[in-house]
């Protein structure tokens, strides 16, 4: 595989294979400009396979783990989640998307087509049970035993932000998270498949849940470890969310949205947590080896991470993609996980410790970043911007004439 190594000048290399915990830029996608990469999905059987999705609507699909792109889907509203069927033969890929509902595959993401009973749904989060799949929508949850098919499975009332399955056999326990503040709290859990809900008067920080996941199941335990991503913070529960450990504040890790969690292969105790920084410089990618009892810093080149997928690999392949939201420039990456100190040229610091965040307003909502990302005003605020340059250009060029 012919990939791009970043070295320490800034030079990119040709290289057959990943280097070991080294950061690697990919090609970039087609037609990128100043586009964010909003979600990432790999192939569990493949980790050469990777679609990626725009906040143009574009899907794209690379077959050599990023090193040519292809489009497989033109633009539409923007692409929200990617996830793959963990099932190995089934080639069931969803796509969910900002006010458009969802897109299925059923050959790995070369195809695409529409989903019945999702239309004009904003489709946040997609979940496997072992008999149906589950989505996270701006109304509720919906389920479907065939990704194409959806019905209404509860929380009509409630915009759901995250959401996974707890527990994947029949009735499968699911966890879901709101996308704004809730009267009694921002988690809700169902012990049938999602036919009854509840809510769960859960002890942690922040009033928006920005990601959820559940890990493989220990060894010694049938109840598997939820981590739960909030806007303000992070926090583990081994006991199905009766309580919760923060992880995040008090020196492990800053305290910012964390919106990407992703557990590594069969291993409960190994977990990568991912932040865009809400608009601030807090942002970054951390990894724990030992159930969240330690962290530490995987230092990405962009400290703000917008998308995340994890290869099911024994030594994970990561594809990130970053965004600077200064001069609007996404990037993907590609990271071999070996357990060693990371490598690369980091142009800027992620942090290791705690920290607040510098942009409170968007703790009443989803991250400040993803806001800004979707919002239509974000190429007029550009032009003004660079309106702006050349007034201050001119001003300083008519003070210098008058000098002179």
């Amino acid at each position: 595989m012919l990939v791009l190594q970043v070295h320490a000048g800034g030079v990119a290399a040709l290289s057959r294979t990943l280097p070991p915990s080294t950061w690697v830029a990919l090609s970039p996608l087609p037609g990128q400009g100043q586009m964010a990469i909003l979600a990432l999905g790999v192939n569990p059987s493949n980790n050469q396979v990777v679609i990626a999705g725009r906040s143009d609507g574009a899907l794209l699909r690379t077959v050599d783990g990023g090193s040519t792109w292809n489009v497989v889907h033109g633009a539409g509203p923007p692409v929200l989640t990617i996830a793959f069927s963990p099932s190995k033969t089934s080639g069931l890929v969803l796509v969910g998307l900002h006010g458009g509902g969802a897109l299925a595959s059923r050959d790995g993401g070369v195809t695409w087509g529409p989903v019945t009973g999702l239309s004009s749904r904003t489709v946040r989060a997609f979940a496997f049970a072992l008999t149906f799949v589950a989505a996270g929508t701006d109304h509720g949850v919906y389920a479907s035993a065939d990704g194409v098919t959806w019905r209404q499975s509860g929380l009509a009332n409630i915009s759901i932000g995250a959401l996974t399955v707890a527990a994947v056999h029949d009735p499968a326990h699911l966890v879901a998270g709101s996308y704004a503040p809730v009267r009694g709290g921002p988690l809700f859990q169902s012990a049938d498949g999602g036919v009854t809900w509840v809510q769960i008067k859960a002890g942690i920080s922040g009033n928006v849940i920005s990601s959820l996941a559940a890990g493989p199941l220990p060894p010694t335990s049938t109840i598997r470890p939820l981590v739960v991503g909030t806007n303000t913070g992070l926090f583990t529960s081994t006991d199905n969310g009766v309580t919760f450990a923060p992880v995040s504040g008090g020196g492990l890790l800053p305290s910012t949205d964390y919106t990407q969690i992703a557990f590594v292969t069969t291993h409960f105790d190994r977990f990568y947590a991912a932040s865009d920084g809400g608009g601030s410089a807090s942002g970054g990618l951390w990894r724990t080896r030992d159930s969240a009892r330690h962290f530490a810093s995987l230092s990405p080149p962009m400290s703000s991470v917008t998308a995340l997928a994890v290869s099911n690999d024994e030594t994970p392949i990561l594809y990130v993609a970053t965004f600077q939201p200064a001069d609007q420039v996404a990037a993907l990456w590609a990271y071999s996980d070996t357990g060693a100190a990371p490598q690369g040229a980091p142009t800027t610091p992620t942090p290791i410790a705690s920290g607040s965040r510098t942009n409170p307003q968007a703790s009443a909502g989803a991250s400040g970043i993803s806001q800004f990302l979707l919002s239509a005003r974000t190429p007029y605020i550009a032009i003004g911007v660079v309106a702006l340059i050349v007034i201050l250009m001119a001003v300083v060029s008519h003070f210098r004439s008058r000098r002179g």
